[in-house]
């Protein structure tokens, strides 16, 4: 088992901009870390720099301990699971996960033996001797990680592996990693992906970062934590637009008030005041920002309250422009004076129709407020790292 830790990592290309900037980062042993972000953001990248395949341009790499910047990539004890399975299609399945074994000169026994258990537990024993051709995509990307396996690393790398399959078999063969990874516990696992469900259903540690500007502007990292983590404190107005799905709703408001108890906003365009237990020191009455709030925290009630904000939760009163059925729950868009997007989530019983209007409440402990430069304002037992 292996550790990893990145220090001060940077990448570029050239005399292009940088893709990777500033990443400080401690993966432990028998970790399961995902790599999550936007097309672009480096992902790639920052993997196969740990695996020994991409230069790093600044920064240290080590993996157990041991510095491997300048280690090959078949010295850093790492297996690494590609999105297209790289298979070879003369080779049988057996083939195909005896190959790096043969490549190491290991007695055939023990070929054999690491390679019939793989195949019990990833369930290939039927399938040995079939070629990748007569495989379906589930059934090779299990070969893939068997070939993985076979290895014992310390390390796995994984490059969205499901991305190529369909939606029932991505379902399937997540369930398939998270076994596998309580199977073999001595080892670290880094996955990449750029579907959050992937990553919250995954993770012990999720790594989310920055595209593009973002990137020039804060470093590559935008928040580093636990999945329920990232979706109940986001940092940034990024990350809390990033994670949740449908994503939170955001709308402009400016500053009313502040107290020692907290801080009242307006809403622009409706008007309605809304107060939330928050820290004020780092707003000034008047600042421009943004509420937040995730649909699945905004339900509709029939309660009697006619303000927007009662100390214990936060009310507003809206036109339905539509409603998405998907049984069990429904989707509500809500008008919003301004037009900005405002979703709820409904119980699937829920009668509610468009043109309706309803009342929609949300506790002020799951409402966000982010300041202009887009940090998330903090709560007031908490202390702020951007003051």
């Amino acid at each position: 088992m292996a550790s990893i830790s990145l220090r001060g990592v940077q990448k570029a290309y050239g005399d292009g901009p940088q893709v990777i900037r500033d990443v400080d980062l401690e993966i432990g042993k028998n970790e399961f870390c995902v790599f999550l972000g936007p097309s672009g953001c480096g992902k790639s990248t920052l993997l196969r720099m740990i695996a020994g395949l991409e230069d790093v341009t600044d920064g240290d790499v080590s993996i157990g301990g041991k510095l491997v910047n300048d280690v090959p990539a078949a010295q850093r004890g790492v297996a690494m699971v590609f999105q297209s399975y790289a298979l070879f299609p003369h080779m049988t399945v057996y083939e195909n996960m005896a190959f790096g074994l043969k490549l190491a000169k290991t007695p055939k026994a023990e070929i054999d033996r690491k390679v019939r258990d793989a195949a019990r537990i990833l369930q290939l024993e039927a399938l040995l001797d079939r070629h990748p051709k007569a495989l379906s995509g589930g059934q090779r990307q299990r070969v893939a990680i068997g070939r993985a396996i076979v290895r014992e690393p310390g390390v796995f790398l994984f490059d969205e592996p499901l991305s190529n399959l369909d939606a029932t078999l991505r379902g399937q063969t997540r369930v398939e990693i998270a076994r596998l990874h309580r199977q073999f516990a001595d080892a670290s696992v880094v996955y990449v992906t750029h579907d959050q469900i992937e990553a919250m259903t995954l993770a012990d540690k999720i790594v989310l970062l920055h595209a593009g500007k973002d990137t020039e502007r804060f470093g590559s990292i935008a928040q580093i934590g636990a999945p329920l983590d990232l979706y109940h404190r986001p940092k940034s107005k990024f990350v809390a637009g990033f994670i949740g799905s449908p994503r939170m709703n955001f709308l402009p408001a400016k500053v009313a008030s502040i107290e020692s108890n907290g801080v009242t906003v307006t809403l622009e365009h409706s008007g309605e005041s809304v107060r939330l237990p928050l820290q004020g020191g780092r707003l000034s009455v008047g600042a421009p920002v943004t509420f937040g709030v995730r649909p699945e925290h905004l339900e509709p009630t029939h309660n009697d309250v006619s303000d927007a904000s009662r100390g214990d939760a936060v009310t507003l009163t809206r036109a339905i422009t539509l409603v998405e059925e998907l049984g069990e729950h429904s989707y509500v868009h809500l008008d919003h004076p301004g037009g900005a997007v405002l979703v709820a989530k409904a119980p699937g019983d829920a009668r509610l129709a468009q043109g309706d209007r309803a009342r929609f409440r949300a506790p002020v402990s799951a409402c966000h407020l982010f300041a202009e430069d887009g940090f998330a304002v903090a709560p007031i037992d908490t202390i702020e790292e951007h003051a």
